[in-house]
């Protein structure tokens, strides 16, 4: 499976996958400017692994990343150069 480099990516995680307790499991990597346009009108944002869903969490320090979302996050040029 060949990874596709998306241009421009500024991305910040953002949950989906929530438990019991309306926490998410994990969060994703998502482009940021497309995260207020989801909290906002409710529209889905992609993430970088692929999962699709609206906006409805903020990420704390130490909140599970996807594992899919990081390793293509890590494999991004910084400053969205790619």
């Amino acid at each position: 499976m060949a990874t596709q480099v998306l241009p421009d990516v500024e991305t910040r995680p953002e949950g989906t996958d929530t438990t019991g307790n309306d926490e998410p499991k994990m969060f994703h990597y998502v482009k940021k400017n497309k995260i207020a346009e989801s909290a906002v009108l409710g529209n889905m944002v992609v993430a970088l692994c692929g999962e699709t869903f609206p906006v409805t969490r903020s990420p704390k320090p130490g909140s599970p990343v996807c594992p899919d979302c990081k390793k293509i996050y890590d494999t991004l040029r910084p400053g969205g150069d790619a």
